[in-house]
């Protein structure tokens, strides 16, 4: 079992930055891979941006390619979302992930956290 705690999201204007954190508990944070996704009201949730769990590779939603950069620190078993030139469209709420496998497929993540809200005022 792999337990996820995102921070607390907030309220920033367009073109402001925001980063995220994701703390792990339970089982070996460095042998899972990480991801981000967001669900906007009324919405599907959607894929965001993972990484390896090495954090040496990355993959990322075009709809945030070049704006927003995910890390990770397997010590202290956190992962990050650095989110710069914000727009509101990018307002949702924020769940991190974990799953073992291949960073760059999008589905099978097996734990979530409970979500943090981002709201982006234009």
């Amino acid at each position: 079992q792999v337990h996820l705690v995102e921070s607390e999201g907030g309220l920033v204007q367009a073109g402001g930055s925001l980063r995220l954190s994701c703390a792990a508990s339970g089982r070996t944070f460095s042998n899972y891979v990480m991801g981000w996704f967001r669900q906007a009201a009324g919405k599907e949730r959607d894929f965001v941006a993972a990484i390896s769990w090495s954090g040496g590779s990355t993959y990322y939603a075009d709809s945030v390619k070049g704006r927003f950069t995910i890390s990770r620190d397997n010590a202290p078993n956190t992962v990050y979302l650095q989110m710069n030139s914000l727009k509101p469209e990018d307002t949702s709420v924020y769940y991190c992930a974990a799953k073992r496998g291949d960073h760059r497929i999008t589905t099978s993540y097996n734990y979530w956290g409970q979500g943090t809200q981002v709201t982006v005022s234009s």
